[in-house]
């Protein structure tokens, strides 16, 4: 069986090796997150690229014509893998498989920046919150698609969504269910681009270096102020800030 990640590196434009390209490998199954190996692929794929000072940058993509699928159909017709069981057993599958991802992208240090090159459906657009930036392809579609099963979101949608467009427009998608087009994800806020599919990864991979000429802590740094801030005060988030720049200040990287 293949691996669930492929993750290679990329030149930035300094010659290094600095940027992470992240693959989900199981286009047979529409590159679905759901399964035990991809799950534990996603914990080992953060701690790897957390403890390895040299990436600076990665950009998170799909293999095949599919971003994600999101849940494995399958197995949830088939009531296999984290949806066997009663309403006990779901209960606590929910939080030993599919919610640990939000959890482990909680945890990536590096910024990432997702690379959506087909439909993100159900956990598959929930996904794309996960990341810092999104670049879609004009062949993307998003699909909030829980409610077309009689489920609602079960992986973070409702905290991780509204966060990216906004309330009414999360609503709206997680309400009806329909794919919503790359131009659309453009104007809601849900990428922050969209380009021709071949331009892609291309395109992802020149934003991923453009970050990558600053400083690798700095970046580090500057994605845990943003994140944090979010469910900080103004108080907080300046104490954090003056905490950290105290720091900076006095780094080899610092300049005028």
């Amino acid at each position: 069986m293949t691996d669930p990640l492929v993750i290679e590196r990329v030149q930035d434009d300094a010659g290094n090796n600095s940027i992470a390209l992240i693959t989900l490998n199981r286009p047979e199954i529409k590159n679905a997150i759901s399964d035990a190996d991809v799950i534990d692929a996603f914990d080992a794929m953060v701690d790897q690229l957390n403890a390895d000072g040299s990436v600076k940058v990665a950009v998170f993509t799909g293999e095949g014509d599919i971003f994600s699928g999101g849940g494995n159909i399958k197995a949830m017709k088939n009531r296999t893998g984290m949806f066997a069981g009663d309403v006990e057993q779901l209960q606590k599958n929910y939080k030993q498989f599919i919610q640990r991802i939000p959890l482990a992208f909680a945890r990536l240090q590096v910024p990432v920046i997702a690379a959506v090159n087909g439909p993100a459906v159900g956990a598959g657009n929930d996904m794309v919150c996960m990341c810092d930036i999104a670049i879609a392809s004009n062949k993307a579609t998003f699909s909030e698609s829980f409610i077309k099963l009689g489920i609602i979101p079960g992986d973070g949608g409702a905290w991780l969504l509204p966060r990216r467009v906004g309330m009414q427009k999360a609503m709206e998608m997680a309400l009806t269910g329909r794919a919503f087009s790359a131009d659309e994800a453009l104007a809601m806020g849900l990428v922050s681009r969209v380009v021709e599919h071949d331009q892609l990864v291309g395109n992802a991979l020149g934003l991923a270096r453009q970050m990558a000429t600053n400083d690798a802590r700095c970046l580090r740094e500057t994605k845990r102020l943003f994140r944090e801030a979010q469910s900080q005060t103004l108080e907080q988030a300046l104490d954090s800030a003056a905490t950290i720049q105290g720091i900076l200040h006095h780094e080899p990287s610092f300049k005028l």
